[in-house]
């Protein structure tokens, strides 16, 4: 199978989402009592609507070269609440080639060790149950517990259970898959699923889709829902839907994003829904994770609010778990007997032979003949140094990268090669030159690499639940605070706009319910910000005849006086009276950053950020 053909244009996909709030596709959500829903539909199909959705207090049309003013227009009813923009939402999601085979063997994930996943027991009986919302979820695959997966079909995308591309099934992996000596293991190894299928192969959905699959999902009975997905701009309905949903006691999660800047994607920029980045194997933040601001407005109306931005982070880069059967390959290496770390480039097939160095491979080397070649990256194109290798009688080619980590790539659109060819890590270059001999494989596989803040968030979703297993009284905001409060502080000291509080780890989050129970600790947690998830605090900042100030205002401290913190330092001891208003002298602007504490103790409020 030629994979690169095929991910291409997920690949396309994933990076052209639009984050502009305009209608797509002529669509429009028209808020309506269920009682006089019957009337205005019939009203929508007579003036040329044509129904998507059919939801609780809402429907869903297209109205074919309209835009919203004229839809008002035209729909001038008075049982009408509201007509709305009905928005795409996308898979959020970057493709990598593969790496190891666990089509023979069970791995774990890096993300499991480094989320400390592996340190906690799922309790299968607690009643988890994780609603996937996505492309589907396929049957193929086998490294599920199928018995406890059920499903719904949105209208026009198909079976549930069929995929509509791999991306579906590779999130529902992370999250899920089962502990059964083959494959991959998911968070929660087995957790009840319910999958909702939202994208089919064209590669969005919209935001009533997810709206009535949020419905779908509390019907289900399902305590998370997941979404890897995302798209510009808000609207009441899609947040309303996930606000009932978080009401009720449930966690929703949602992608923050792949385009590597400050653009808040919805709806993971929803209060109630938690917004999750990525970082990599080595505690850095991924290069393609959004990093919205926790600030709204400016001047005397600033706001800041942490549940609009990053909350936390996981594993989203070389994640590997589930695909469809058969539907992306995988690519092994072992050199003198001992397996190395390998990336599939191109082309099916095995080879094994003796090890021939062919420097870079600007030209063709007799001396390759009948061997592997061993190649460094640089000067010319992946795919001329592997033609180079073929033409001299090389059988297979192995490329080592010119910089730090593995060496992931294709051979271009217009391969003409036909050896297997892979790539290799810097670090394992001296091995490589070392040794003799090597073996090549690379052939289909029902599991494969993706990267992707697509891929942080069901690994954050599946240690919800299993987390969750073990302290099945909490609610899902109560999960929520937990994962934050415990999570590793990575990257700027504190609460910091790219990691959040920090990457989640499940043990800790486990301990720290076990020692505080549900409502927490106000004192906070071991990362992610000095204030963890302590009582609130709000700060609006304002300038008048320029002089900066500061209104603050709390709620849920206990002691007589509280200490007042800007910037890590104390500024004041006022009366616990939940006001206070900080004077901050000096020209010009700034970024700062309050907490109040019970005074002369370490329980202290969220972390405020006001920007002049």
């Amino acid at each position: 199978m030629n994979h690169k053909k095929f991910t291409g244009s997920l690949v396309a996909l994933a990076l052209s989402a639009s984050f502009a709030a305009q209608a797509d596709d002529d669509r429009f959500i028209i808020q309506v009592d269920n009682s006089k829903k019957g009337v205005v539909k019939a009203l929508a199909k007579k003036l040329g609507g044509n129904i998507k959705v059919d939801a609780n207090g809402f429907f869903a049309a297209e109205f074919t070269g309209k835009n919203l003013a004229e839809v008002k227009g035209l729909l001038n009813n008075p049982h009408i609440k509201l007509i709305e923009n009905d928005l795409r939402r996308v898979p959020l999601a970057v493709y990598n080639d593969d790496a190891g085979n666990p089509m023979t063997q069970q791995i774990n994930p890096y993300a499991i060790y480094q989320s400390e996943a592996n340190l906690v027991t799922f309790n299968p009986n607690a009643g988890m149950k994780v609603c996937v919302i996505d492309s589907g979820l396929d049957r193929s695959n086998q490294d599920f517990n199928w018995g406890g997966i059920t499903g719904d079909n949105d209208p026009g995308t198909g079976n549930w259970d069929q995929h509509g591309g791999p991306h579906g099934t590779h999130v529902a992996g992370t999250i899920g898959a089962a502990d059964n000596n083959v494959g991959v293991v998911g968070m929660a190894p087995g957790v009840d699923m319910h999958i909702i299928k939202v994208f089919n192969e064209s590669g969005w959905g919209y935001s009533s889709d997810l709206a009535y699959a949020a419905d779908k999902c509390a019907q289900a009975g399902a305590n998370i829902i997941n979404m890897s997905l995302g798209g510009g701009g808000s609207n009441s309905t899609e947040s309303n839907a996930f606000q009932t949903f978080t009401d009720n006691g449930g966690l929703v999660l949602a992608a923050a994003g792949n385009d590597g800047n400050s653009v808040r994607s919805y709806p993971a920029g929803y209060p109630s829904v938690m917004m999750i980045g990525a970082n990599d194997a080595d505690n850095n933040i991924a290069s393609f994770s959004q990093f919205p601001s926790c600030t709204t407005g400016r001047g005397k109306s600033v706001t800041t609010d942490e549940t609009i931005c990053v909350e936390a982070t996981a594993g989203g880069v070389g994640t590997l778990s589930t695909y469809p059967a058969g539907m992306t390959s995988l690519a092994s290496l072992t050199v003198d007997g001992s397996g190395f770390a390998t990336s599939a480039m191109e082309n099916t097939g095995n080879a094994t032979s003796s090890l021939y160095y062919m420097g870079t491979a600007e030209s063709a080397d007799s001396g390759a003949n009948g061997s592997i070649c061993l190649i460094d990256r640089g000067v010319i194109s992946f795919h001329d140094k592997v033609l180079n290798c073929e033409n001299s009688g090389g059988i297979g080619a192995i490329i080592v990268n010119n910089e730090p980590g593995m060496l992931y790539g294709t051979l271009g659109d217009t391969n003409a090669t036909t050896i297997p060819a892979v790539g290799a890590a810097q670090e394992d270059r001296a091995a490589l030159l070392a040794a003799t001999s090597a073996s090549i494989n690379i052939g289909p596989s029902d599991y494969g690499y993706m990267d992707g803040t697509s891929m942080a968030t069901p690994g954050v979703a599946g240690i919800a639940a299993l987390v969750w297993s073990n302290h099945s009284a909490c609610t899902g905001t109560e999960i929520r605070n937990a994962l934050k409060a415990t999570a590793e502080d990575q990257g700027a000291p504190g609460h910091d706009v790219y990691f959040g509080h920090g990457i989640v780890k499940a043990k800790a989050a486990s301990d720290y319910l076990t020692a505080n129970g549900c409502s927490g600790d106000t004192g906070g947690g071991t990362g992610g910000g000095t204030g963890g998830t302590g009582f609130d605090l709000s700060a609006n900042g304002y300038k008048s005849k320029g002089t900066k100030y500061v209104d603050l205002s709390w709620a849920g401290a206990t002691t007589a006086s509280v200490d007042i913190y800007r910037n890590g330092s104390i500024v004041a001891t006022t009366q616990n009276d939940g006001q206070y208003t900080d004077t901050i002298g000096g020209k010009g602007g700034g970024s700062y950053t309050y907490q109040v504490c019970e005074a002369g103790t370490s329980t202290c409020s969220v972390e405020s950020n006001v920007l002049f």
